[in-house]
């Protein structure tokens, strides 16, 4: 489909941070996003906005005598918009990605600078930069928080600014404002577009507040990216009410006009009225953005089936019974133009050469792949293509880390964020598991396998940047013993980025999906993995739900409790001591670990894991791990059969058209946006008599 559509978002000059992994810990350096510069961007100096923070509010009146409010703010800076083109695949459409950098009004005080007070010269300048300076500032302090919330209002502000402009340009009023854009909230970081929209409408384009509310209800949808408790957002009210008061104000009114529905719809009903308020009333007070997004979009969705229904079952099920239909689903998916035709040209080749190129568009066409499971020259071909690609990623961590790889290993794979629920310590623990065993065993022949980690964890996050750490340490130990035989290596990549994905998804045998069910909204790298040949060993969560029905439950090594059973242990009360106890294997592993053999000696360093799991194992490892030990069994005795593997390969890639971003898209448009594709025709021979298919000085005017 051709959708016109904009992507906005900020031009950040350092990226979250690069990894660097030093003594095995996670060490942050700098990510110099715009230092190289990049050809591609245009500054529209001309298209800038003003954004407020702090000050106050104030009620004045019109010539007419109407009363209105409008918002005196403390300080004011510039919103510069940059242009990147974002063209379609082999269409006409080029829509653009436009990213706001701020800049300070006056970037240079004479004065101060006259009087010897250098830093005041510039201090505005210094200010106003910092709010697009670093993605994801570290929010651990007050002022980290602050910034996150800055950019967060920036980002909006900016946004619809450049929405109501660029509609009032082409039509009179913005009575029909809802006709022509829609705002997808992308999580809850852009909510805050909920009170900005509606002081827009009222404050300064002088709408009503009826008149204004319809529009902003229309206007907006929300998607939800998480189940996760801690990242549902909140904001102080105190905080709030510093930067944003105007916005606070209007957010109290939206909120004392709801709670009056809610007590009509559910009269008595307190404890609902207390969940489904937007501001928390216990102390400190804050504003609940989740909240906010819900009570004014259009619609809201997850991101993958099982997700959804989780969302209307448990996480939003207020507002799943106070507005029927409104929560969707429409599930995650991944261009293969990027992340099989550019990513994995050898298997693009060998796929076109057998069913020809339209896959590349329509995905569904892999399906003609099947009939080739039997075809014994194409599975050789299909096996070659997986070995070429994981010869040239032995090459790569041989010159980068001494680490010598048989390909013929099965390559075992989790690359995602570092996090507890994502749980990359149950997958090291598998490893120290084989590691036992061997040692115990010397002469035991197990299935050769590399594992491949990568990842960042929050520089705030001490447990998973913990677990970086003894995943390292382990691979120190495993690597370097003569015992193993080359049966085992482990490799962390440092500073995993989507440059090195290109990499690691056409390589990988196996790809982990491990996270506790019901933690995880979709993933993505889940698909990546699949398209690429890659069979799954996960748990029924996210979008592993939906590719394991679209595969085939023989073709997904499935382990682990399911959301249900989950739930049951923790009401039951869950002991996870008890398995320690109860199971050799995990005991020893455990043991080991605490006995320091990877610390050499120092059994202090990983006792914060060690006690977390005997003591609260939140996202469940100990009762997921005999499970998990049985499947990986299970994975090392099909690789053995490699013919078998290759067939299950085929039919994953064979089996993924469901999971391409053009079915999402196609979704968003149909069921959220009511967007109708608008397909350029231009022919290229006809072009206007000056030869020029646009007037940038006609652009600018706009």
């Amino acid at each position: 489909w051709e959708i016109p559509a904009i992507g906005y978002g900020i031009r950040y000059e350092y990226g979250m941070f690069d990894q660097e992994i030093v003594n095995g810990w996670q060490k942050e350096l700098s990510d110099r996003w715009l230092h190289p510069g990049n050809p591609w961007e245009i500054k529209k100096p001309v298209m800038a906005c003003d954004v407020g923070f702090g000050g106050h509010s104030e009620i004045y009146h019109t010539e007419k005598g109407i009363r209105r409010i409008r918002w005196r703010p403390a300080r004011v800076i510039t919103g510069v918009p940059y242009d990147v083109p974002v063209p379609g695949y082999k269409v006409n459409t080029v829509n653009y990605l436009r990213l706001w950098s701020a800049e300070s009004h006056s970037s240079f005080d004479f004065a101060d600078f006259n009087t010897g007070d250098y830093y005041g010269a510039v201090e505005d300048k210094i200010k106003a930069e910092t709010v697009t300076k670093v993605l994801y500032p570290n929010d651990e302090q007050f002022q980290g928080k602050k910034l996150r919330l800055e950019q967060q209002f920036f980002l909006v502000s900016c946004s619809l600014q450049d929405m109501i402009r660029l509609h009032l340009f082409r039509h009179g009023n913005l009575f029909n404002f809802h006709e022509y854009f829609q705002g997808q909230l992308n999580d809850t970081h852009p909510a805050v577009a909920v009170p900005e929209l509606m002081r827009l409408l009222i404050d300064v384009h002088l709408y009503d507040w009826d008149e204004s509310w319809e529009i902003t209800k229309k206007t907006l949808s929300y998607t939800n990216h998480t189940l996760l408790p801690e990242a549902m957002e909140k904001w102080s009210l105190e905080l709030f009410g510093s930067l944003l008061p105007r916005h606070l104000e209007i957010i109290f009114e939206l909120n004392r006009l709801f709670l009056d529905e809610v007590r009509i719809r559910y009269p008595g009903d307190d404890a609902r009225l207390q969940r489904m308020s937007v501001i928390d009333e216990t102390e400190p007070r804050s504003v609940r953005m989740v909240n906010l997004a819900c009570m004014a979009a259009k619609t809201i969705n997850g991101v993958a089936a099982m997700h959804t229904d989780l969302l209307r079952s448990s996480t939003l099920a207020d507002w799943n019974d106070m507005y029927p239909g409104k929560i969707r689903n429409v599930t995650n998916g991944v261009t293969p133009r990027r992340w099989m035709a550019v990513s994995n040209p050898r298997l693009t080749r060998l796929i076109t050469e057998a069913i020809g190129e339209k896959w590349i568009t329509d995905l569904d066409e892999l399906s003609k792949l099947e009939k080739l499971t039997d075809d014994a020259p194409f599975l050789d071909a299909w096996k070659r293509v997986k070995e070429e690609n994981k010869q040239d990623f032995s090459a790569l961590i041989k010159c980068c880390d001494n680490i010598h790889v048989d390909y013929r290993a099965l390559f075992d794979v989790q690359v995602k964020r570092i996090h507890e629920y994502k749980r990359q310590h149950l997958n090291i623990l598998h490893v120290i598991t084989l590691y036992t065993r061997i040692k115990a065993n010397p002469n035991l022949e197990i299935t050769p396998r590399l594992f491949v980690f990568g990842g960042k964890a929050a520089p705030g996050y001490f447990m998973a940047k913990r677990i970086i750490k003894l995943i390292t340490s382990v691979a120190q130990v495993v690597n370097n013993d003569p015992a193993v035989r080359n049966q085992l290596k482990v490799f962390f990549i440092p500073n995993y980025n989507v440059k090195i994905g290109h990499i690691v998804y056409p390589m990988a045998n196996l790809s982990e999906q491990v996270s506790l069910a019901g933690m995880e909204a979709s993933g993505t790298g889940n698909m990546k993995f699949s398209m690429n040949g890659a069979l799954t060993i996960g748990t029924l969560d996210g979008a592993n739900v939906e590719i394991r029905k679209e595969v085939g439950e023989e073709n997904f090594f499935l382990f682990g409790l399911n959301v249900e059973e989950v739930a049951e242990l923790r009401k039951a009360g869950y002991t996870p001591i008890d398995y320690y106890h109860h199971n050799e294997s995990l005991r020893a592993v455990i043991d080991l670990i605490g006995s320091g053999i990877f610390t050499s000696g120092d059994r202090e360093l990983f006792k914060p894991i060690i006690d977390s799991l005997l003591h609260e194992d939140p996202y469940m490892l100990f009762a997921d791990y005999q499970d998990y030990m049985d499947c990986q069994e299970r994975v090392s005795r099909l690789y053995a059969d490699s013919k078998s593997w290759t067939k299950m390969s085929i039919l994953n890639t064979a089996r993924m058209g469901k999971f391409s971003s053009d079915r999402s898209i196609k979704e968003y448009s149909r069921k959220v946006w009511d967007a109708q594709p608008c397909p350029v025709k231009l022919k290229w021979n006809e072009l206007p008599e000056d030869g020029v298919l646009f007037h940038p000085e006609e652009t600018e005017k706009e």
